[in-house]
């Protein structure tokens, strides 16, 4: 398997590793019987709750493009060193920004969206090449 595929595949993971930190979260805040429940009237989630579900949902939104370009990448012959390295950056500032995150640091977490961007960028770059 290409290792841009198998980066991926743990992207995934890390995307449901964060839906879990915001389930507990939403645990611990409303309880069981409120989450099995049709969840209407839920409270927002504040503090690290908040956050890891804000987080979660932005990690939704970059999977789908990071999945996208990986995909298309593999499909079309264009892998090489570069989307690699993309692929390396997106995985590792998206694991950064998950944790940033949910600790509630505020330039470090946009440093490390923008570290994953680029490496999305990176990996366009190879495909339009």
């Amino acid at each position: 398997m290409k290792p841009e595929l198998n980066l991926l595949v743990w992207a995934v993971v890390l995307t449901v590793v964060q839906m879990l930190v915001a389930a507990q979260a939403a645990f611990n805040k409303v309880g069981l019987m409120a989450l099995v429940g049709n969840r209407e009237g839920m409270p927002v989630l504040t503090g690290w709750g908040g956050r890891a579900t804000r987080a979660h949902r932005n990690m939704l939104e970059n999977l789908v493009l990071f999945a996208a370009l990986v995909l298309v990448a593999v499909t079309a012959g264009k892998t090489n060193d570069m989307t690699l390295l993309g692929a390396q950056l997106f995985i590792w500032a998206r694991l950064a920004y998950a944790a940033i995150y949910v600790a509630g640091i505020i330039w470090l977490r946009t440093a490390a969206w923008a570290v994953s961007m680029a490496g999305l960028i990176v990996i366009f770059a190879q495909v339009v090449k």
